[in-house]
């Protein structure tokens, strides 16, 4: 069997080769009534009461707007997302059972064997490894009992038992754990070592593995498909440091890099793929953004207003149930509040602009050393360090994601599909509160400079260590009309001749 490839996103569902699904359909049976859950009226309250964001920074009633609109456009997605794939599922469980049906059809019918005189059913068993990567052990034991009648009622007689072990890891703490992934760390970075001489652990290492774990308690009870061993074990360490002289706080997470292709701007980019337009999945916000700058639409509006459309003609339709309907109706407004906040409002580009992505719940958090949206960030990768700033949220069950220009330029083969970097080799360097007052596009050159200034504040870099210097990628924004030219003037007339002199001694020269 070949080895899986390491930078593969996982999430992003394959076609099975082979054989019928039985695990698969099974649980998708078990699954169906927890889905249409999701799209009832019930569900929805449910999804709106969790959006509630408990802490909020004061003072920052916009990043509140912000951190709202991730969630609500984090929890669309995967509703939407959700309900693509059961459509999915269900047509491909119903063309294999078409399938089997035909080909059991066509056979001609053997003869029967002869009755069995007594019970051949053994147990037995089978070992093997999830789509997920977790090796999964099933066994099926077999016990002779009584009566049907009587072993349909009995407890005991048809029972099943899953049983998921997970080992929950330590954070790395001294500059020797830090350099087992990047041995070049405390060289680049010669004021690390008098941060990490009284290093603290961050509660939000632990709350991350508490979100991890809970998420697994979740969907392994319901015979959901898990988040992989390799998303589990995504982050390194979190820690809050603080350099002794400046005072200057540091948040430094260890962890490896996901790919984040999301935003729009049409200030800076008045067209997008039709396939980026159109999509259901790409999300035009980020949780930086600011006012608009210009008149041009952004482009993401057309493909929103196609969606309003085709929900509008879906409400239309006499076969549309009335659940449907109200979830139409709260999937309309969703829309039409985006598209309003996108005449408004620019965001990052993931394709051109550099940036980090750090877990929604920290952005809204008072904590003094969470990052805010905005924030300046130093990306340690190798020898290389990488200015940036905290751009977006992310789930916050998972770390270790940056934006589609940051992945390609520590790994050119990476893509919206393919991480750039799987190993726990990436650091992070945040520096809460260093966010400008005012939010505005992106100035990569003032961005590197003020990184370049909070990492002297930090002890600075090695000799001959220099920050990336980010290239503008973006295309030129079209010149300005040039005026017309001016109306041609008439001519302006000479001056008259002076009169001839009237003394007679005078000659003109």
């Amino acid at each position: 069997m070949s080895s899986p490839d390491p930078h593969r996103i996982e999430g992003l569902r394959r076609q099975p080769k082979g054989g019928f699904p039985w695990l698969r359909a099974s649980s998708l049976v078990l699954s169906v009534g927890g889905v249409a859950f999701l799209f009832t009226p019930a569900g929805q309250r449910l999804f709106r009461k969790e959006t509630v964001v408990t802490t909020v920074s004061p003072n920052a009633k916009s990043d509140a707007e912000d951190i709202e609109r991730q969630f609500e456009a984090r929890h669309r997605q995967d509703l939407e997302q959700q309900e693509a794939e059961f459509e999915k599922e269900r047509e491909t469980l119903k063309k294999q059972l078409d399938d089997l049906a035909k080909k059991q059809s066509a056979e001609p019918g053997d003869e029967p064997e002869p009755p069995l005189s007594t019970h051949t059913a053994q147990s037995g068993g089978d070992v093997r490894t999830l789509r997920s990567g977790i090796p999964f052990k099933s066994e099926v034991k077999v016990e002779k009992g009584g009566i049907a009648s009587k072993e349909r009622k009995d407890g005991d007689s048809y029972v099943a038992e899953y049983t998921l072990k997970i080992r929950v890891p330590e954070p790395s703490k001294t500059l020797e754990q830090l350099q087992t992934v990047n041995p070049k760390l405390g060289t680049l970075l010669p004021g690390l070592a008098a941060m990490m001489e009284k290093p603290e652990v961050s509660r939000w290492f632990f709350a991350l593995y508490e979100n991890k774990t809970s998420r697994l308690k979740q969907e392994a009870t319901r015979l959901n498909e898990l988040l992989t061993k390799h998303n589990y074990y995504d982050c390194e360490t979190i820690l809050n440091l603080q350099h002794p002289q400046s005072g200057r706080k540091v948040f430094l997470l260890q962890a490896e890099m996901d790919v984040v292709s999301d935003g729009s701007d049409g200030d800076r980019l008045a067209s997008m793929p039709d396939e980026i337009v159109n999509s259901t999945h790409y999300q035009p916000f980020t949780s930086y953004g600011w006012p608009k700058k210009t008149q041009v639409a952004n482009p993401l509006i057309a493909g929103w207003e196609s969606r309003i459309a085709g929900a509008n003609k879906e409400l239309g339709d006499s076969k549309t149930t009335a659940e449907r309907k109200t979830w139409l109706r709260d999937r309309i407004k969703y829309l039409k509040r985006g598209i309003e906040d996108m005449k408004s409002r620019s965001f990052l580009i993931a394709d051109y602009d550099p940036f980090i992505v750090i877990p929604v719940n920290l952005l809204s958090s008072s904590d003094p050393y969470a990052p805010k949206a905005g924030d300046y960030a130093v990306v340690v990768h190798g020898e290389k360090l990488y200015p940036a700033i905290v751009g977006d949220g992310g789930p916050t069950f998972k770390v270790g994601e940056a934006s589609l220009r940051m992945a390609k330029e520590i790994n050119p083969r990476a893509s919206s599909y393919s991480r750039p970097e799987s190993n726990l080799v990436v650091t992070y360097l945040v520096f809460p509160g260093s966010r400008e007052e005012t939010k505005g596009p992106p100035d990569y050159e003032k961005w590197r400079a003020k990184c370049e200034e909070l990492l002297k504040e930090c002890g600075g870099t090695a000799a001959g260590v220099e920050l990336h210097r980010w290239q503008n990628l973006l295309p030129d924004p079209t010149p300005p009309p040039v005026p017309p030219p001016a109306p041609e003037q008439a001519p302006v007339p000479a001056p008259s001749q002076p009169p001839p002199p009237t003394n007679p001694e005078v000659t003109p020269r």
